[in-house]
């Protein structure tokens, strides 16, 4: 499980460093190869393999291709997804239309989101945050059912 928050440079080839306190919790069957692709939100998410591979099983297989609303998420969602494995320095090459697509600059903001990790320009967490603004505890007791 993915957790916590962590503030990164990525540097100049693209390349970002996944936090340890991340690492410890990507299983050995991904292999350290990671698939990284848009959000629904102006961010990049990260699965490791065998994640990615849970989820094309569970949702992307069952969805209908002649479906126009459920072939568009499937385009968007993929076409511009990238595989890529840890280097010596357990960092991940980001493509540069995947960077284009977040606003990431300099920083960036990698947040634990259970199943995997997504990664923020900063400024755009912060201003997501504010637009999204309802009590946590609304959302809590909507989402958990408590």
């Amino acid at each position: 499980m993915f957790l916590g928050s962590f503030k990164y440079s990525i540097d100049s080839k693209n390349r970002i460093s996944i936090p340890a306190r991340m690492r410890k919790f990507v299983n050995p069957e991904a292999n350290d190869t990671f698939v990284l692709t848009r959000g629904t939100t102006k961010c990049i998410l990260i699965y490791p393999m065998d994640r990615w591979k849970e989820l094309v099983a569970s949702k992307l297989d069952k969805l209908n291709a002649f479906d126009p609303k459920e072939s568009k998420f499937l385009r968007m969602f993929l076409h511009e997804a990238a595989e890529d494995k840890f280097d010596s320095q357990s960092r991940l090459m980001v493509p540069k239309n995947l960077i284009e697509y977040a606003g990431i600059e300099k920083e960036v903001k990698i947040i634990g989101v259970n199943q995997f990790i997504e990664v923020w320009n900063p400024q755009t967490y912060e201003a997501y945050l504010k637009q999204n603004e309802e009590p946590y505890e609304d959302i809590a007791k909507e989402v958990m059912n408590i």
